[in-house]
């Protein structure tokens, strides 16, 4: 799936059945759900999961617990825009 197939997923009401927890922790984040985004992140307990998970609290604004997660993903803290960053993100897992 590439970043424009996934993005037109978007007009879904539910993700497509092949991403895996951290895509979709991203897909629901761009639906504006960020608790459903939370926990998808949360079901992957691997790199991924915690760069999706560290995404998600610093746009929360929990700098401290993003480091946190951004650390257990082996990941430096962005400081790109929250637009950006979603984009590298989803664009890197979907390799």
């Amino acid at each position: 799936m590439t970043l424009s197939e996934f993005q037109k997923s978007l007009s879904a009401e539910a993700p497509p059945k092949n991403l895996d927890a951290a895509l979709t922790g991203l897909w629901w984040d761009a639906k504006g759900d960020w608790e459903k985004a939370h926990e998808s992140a949360q079901e992957d307990e691997g790199p991924a999961g915690a760069w999706v998970h560290a995404y998600l609290h610093r746009k929360e604004g929990d700098n401290s617990n993003a480091g946190y997660w951004y650390n257990r993903a082996g990941k430096i803290p962005s400081k790109s825009s929250l637009e950006e960053e979603w984009a590298e993100i989803t664009v890197a897992l979907l390799r």
